[in-house]
């Protein structure tokens, strides 16, 4: 009975295990992912920042110019002390020009004093104190007076002035350069030549190195880097080509050399005869200042014997004292250094125009327009008129004629 109840159960289940689906196996299909590329934190960053491209540094470049960059700081600064102590010095030594210039003829002055009371003597007057003191002042200004002239102190300032500003153009310069960027070892090794050239044109120290005030002949200042450049060639004045390239043309080349010739001409032969005109004015009243003081030296030791002694001596001082005032008073030194330095601007303008002349690639000049308009600058006038001057100029020379005009109009 229990064997016929449970066969119901074993025919249900075993129906159950029959009734089931099979399912077919999916045939392997092979699936490539691709490779993500590896990219570096830079990549990565720019691509997020959303540049797509990448520029390559090129690492030696990057350093030579960082290295540029370091020295012109380093130049810049050596620039900027020379400026503040070229300018000290300048005061210094205007300051002693006037401070010698007063002293000496306070003691000419009562020397001359002296010396008249002395002539004038009277009993119960000490003649031989009067004497004594007045021919030791005398001779104390005769000294102080050759001290004097042989350092030119108006001179030696207008010398530290001129070189403050000039070092103050290098400076303004060296900002430029680091301001436009990328600067190289070419820019470094100019800006050292310019600096030394201005150290050996305007010294400091006084012994040794003090440039001559009474040189035998008139020269303009130098204070710019020879440039020696090798192959020199003159340029052709003939034909040239129409089309303008970096800014120069035919016609600006033959502009340029017409300037220059005025410039030759007029503005540097002017100066240099003023120039030895004050160097001859100068030598005169630096000997005849203690010459005078001499004389009157003797003549005070000489007064009580005569009227001629006393009036020799008072004489003799009171002239050195009006050239002492003439020479030193109205800076005659410094006039001549205004000169020299004014030749020697026109000097260096010469030689940059004829330097950028005579180079034959125009890639490597300065661009002409830019030239040009810094040469109007320079001499005080607009684009326009510089241009009519160069017609002049041309015409002139054309009809064998000398132009009335300077190139020049500044000073």
């Amino acid at each position: 009975m229990a064997s016929l109840q449970a066969s119901p159960l074993i025919l249900s289940s075993s129906k159950k295990i029959s009734a089931a689906i099979p399912v077919p196996k999916l045939p392997r299909v092979p699936l490539s992912v691709p490779k993500i590329p590896k990219r570096s934190v830079v990549e990565e960053l720019n691509i997020r920042a959303g540049f797509t491209k990448t520029v390559p540094i090129d690492v030696e470049s990057y350093n030579s110019t960082s290295i540029a960059n370091t020295q012109l700081y380093a130049l810049l600064e050596a620039v900027a002390d020379r400026v503040e102590m070229h300018n000290n010095i300048g005061k210094q030594r205007d300051n002693w020009n006037t401070l010698l210039l007063n002293s000496i003829n306070m003691i000419t002055l009562t020397a001359a004093t002296l010396t008249g009371v002395g002539a004038i003597g009277g009993a119960g007057m000490p003649i031989l104190a009067l004497k004594l003191s007045s021919a030791l002042l005398y001779s104390a200004a005769t000294g102080l007076l050759l001290i004097m002239n042989k350092i030119q102190p108006s001179q030696l300032a207008e010398e530290q002035r001129n070189a403050t500003r000039l070092f103050k153009q290098l400076q303004s310069q060296i900002q430029t350069i680091l301001t436009l960027g990328n600067p190289t070892q070419e820019d470094v090794k100019i800006v050292m030549e310019k600096v030394l050239a201005l150290d050996k044109a305007f010294p400091l120290p006084l012994l040794g190195a003090m440039l001559e005030k009474f040189p035998s002949k008139f020269e303009p200042a130098v204070w710019w880097p020879s440039k020696q450049s090798q192959n020199k060639t003159k340029a052709q004045e003939g034909k040239f080509h129409k089309m303008a390239k970096n800014g120069w043309s035919g016609e600006l080349e033959v502009e340029m050399r017409d300037i220059i010739e005025v410039v030759k001409r007029k503005d540097i032969k002017d100066y240099a005869r003023l120039g030895n005109m004050m160097l001859k004015i100068n030598k005169i009243l630096a000997i005849s200042g203690p010459l005078l003081t001499g004389i009157a030296a003797i003549g005070s030791t000489f007064v009580g014997n005569g009227s001629w002694a006393a009036i020799i001596a008072v004489a003799a001082g009171a002239l050195g004292s009006a050239v002492n005032s003439f020479e030193h008073g109205g800076q005659v030194g410094m006039i001549f250094e205004m000169y020299r330095n004014n030749a020697g601007f026109f000097r260096l303008l010469e030689e940059s125009i004829e330097g950028t002349l005579e180079e034959k690639d125009l890639e490597k000049r300065e661009n002409g327009e830019l030239f040009e308009m810094k040469l109007a600058l320079k001499f005080g006038r607009s684009l326009s008129q510089l241009k009519e001057f160069a017609r002049k100029s041309a015409y002139s020379r054309r009809e064998g004629t000398s132009i009335d005009e300077f190139a020049n109009k500044l000073f």
